[in-house]
């Protein structure tokens, strides 16, 4: 990759390119959840909050989109907006980033996207809800996530809530240990399953101290051994929706979109927007509790990583 024509497609935020200059640390944050994951107006709020959390912790955060044929690192209040209003925004992975930015469209990025978009800008923390992964019934519509091969390729640690409860998690989790990915857990040593603390699986390694984090990530990147770290860590307990009734609105959910014949990129929108509805809301505000709680990880991890650099 020449670097320099890669840097030309990107734009830094005053705010970013000013953290950057000083050696203070930079979270990215992903615009898929704004554009395509919540409603309007909780997605522009919740995005709103998420940053203020990371700037009160020292950190810089930077949301990242496509805007105007070039990738933006660091969005304007205006340009929040613009996305959480919208509803054309395009979901852009590895695969769709060169066409929204050669088109000039108006692009939200996903995990994947995201995490391509800040290792381009020198970003090694990036924060979000929950990753995707194997979808349920994969053996036969092959439906993997890109998020996956991205962790796989892509050095940037992903601060998360676990993969999302729609998926496949025992699949998702055999993926990323095939594919060299480390799986850290917070605050407790079993994988958490988004809308629920436990998915009932462990976590490769459990580590709940900034440096300690910061010390495997490093010492990771420094062999040589390139790719993500997953952290994930629980959404907080008061916030925790009851397993039981979650699967089996997942499993409502899910039956819906195969009836629809609902496919790829759109299923995940979807099945959030209907499992919010089938609970009355408490999945959204479920949503918005775990990713506040990963903002505060993230700001504490990139702290740590920036000391340890």
């Amino acid at each position: 990759m020449n670097a320099d024509l890669a840097s030309s497609w990107i734009v830094r935020s005053a705010a970013v390119a000013a953290a950057q200059a000083a050696g203070r640390p930079v979270v990215a944050l992903e615009s898929t959840i704004i554009a395509h994951g919540m409603p309007y107006p909780e997605n522009v709020r919740t995005a709103r909050e998420v940053e203020a959390i990371i700037r009160a912790i020292g950190a810089e955060p930077a949301t990242i989109a496509v805007l105007g044929g070039r990738i933006r690192i660091g969005l304007s209040d205006e340009e929040l907006e613009l996305l959480g209003r919208s509803g054309q925004a395009h979901k852009v992975s590895r695969r769709d980033l060169p066409a929204v930015l050669a088109s000039g469209e108006l692009g939200a990025t996903t995990v994947a996207g995201t995490m391509i978009c800040a290792a381009l800008a020198g970003i090694e923390v990036f924060v979000t809800g929950g990753i995707g992964g194997v979808h349920r019934g994969a053996s036969e519509s092959f439906d993997i996530s890109a998020d996956l091969q991205e962790l796989a390729r892509t050095s940037v640690a992903v601060v998360c809530a676990g993969a999302k409860s729609i998926l496949d998690i025992g699949l998702t989790l055999e993926y990323l240990e095939t594919h060299g990915v480390p799986v850290l857990s917070c605050e407790q040593d079993n994988f958490a399953a988004f809308y629920t603390r436990d998915s009932g699986f462990r976590a490769d390694y459990r580590l709940d101290d900034p440096a300690a984090q910061a010390r495997f990530i490093r010492t990771k990147w420094d062999l040589g051994l390139a790719g993500g770290v997953v952290l994930r860590t629980p959404v907080p307990q008061a916030a925790e929706m009851p397993r039981q009734m979650i699967n089996l609105m997942i499993q409502q959910a899910l039956e819906e979109a195969e009836a629809q014949r609902i496919t790829g990129k759109a299923v995940t929108p979807f099945l959030l927007a209907r499992i919010k509805a089938l609970t009355g809301g408490r999945s959204l505000a479920t949503n918005i509790a775990l990713v506040k709680h990963n903002a505060e990880v993230g700001a504490r991890l990139a702290m740590a990583l920036a000391r340890s650099a």
